[in-house]
């Protein structure tokens, strides 16, 4: 997936600033268990530290900072989704955390999603696919687009062709 890295203090300060004030865009691609009700929907949930476990991240009623989570239903594939998903805030874990509380976690997802997964894959299918913003120096806007990698773009050809048995783990 892609990521911004800036070259000079400068540059990092100006994408700093993007992100605080929410200018830049987030296209993530997630395939989720299970078939969200709506096409699409907007997740506003708080998140903070989970009080039962302190290292996993989850929707909290007290003490989380506010979370934002846009998605859309791109592909329904039998027992699954294919959603383009776009932060609005930046939480940790955020995209992860809001899909598994409206019970539909990532695909691949142990930590948020069921221990045992159906499908064998040893990576989330989480993929960051598009990221727009202004260049730090000439405030030019610039959209990076970064296709499905070989092993995620194969598990969708097998949805697609109904094949989901030959994916199981242990099949």
């Amino acid at each position: 997936g892609l990521l911004v890295v800036a070259r000079t203090p400068e540059a990092r300060a100006a994408l700093r600033a993007q992100f605080r004030s929410r200018t830049v865009r987030k296209v993530y691609l997630a395939l989720v268990i299970g078939q969200p009700r709506l096409e699409r929907a907007r997740i506003e949930a708080p998140i903070g530290r989970d009080p039962r476990e302190r290292k996993r991240m989850a929707v909290v009623s007290e003490g989380g900072r506010e979370a934002s989570t846009e998605y859309r239903v791109l592909e329904r594939l039998g027992d699954y989704a294919l959603l383009e998903v776009q932060p609005e805030t930046g939480r940790t874990h955020q995209i992860r955390v809001h899909l598994a509380a409206i019970g539909h976690p990532v695909v691949g997802d142990r930590v948020y999603g069921p221990a045992k997964q159906r499908l064998a894959l040893d990576r989330l299918f989480l993929h960051a696919a598009r990221l727009t913003f202004r260049h730090p120096a000439t405030g030019e806007e610039l959209t990076f687009t970064a296709p499905l990698p070989v092993e995620l773009e194969a598990l969708l050809e097998k949805l697609r062709r109904g094949k989901a048995s030959n994916v199981q783990r242990g099949a």
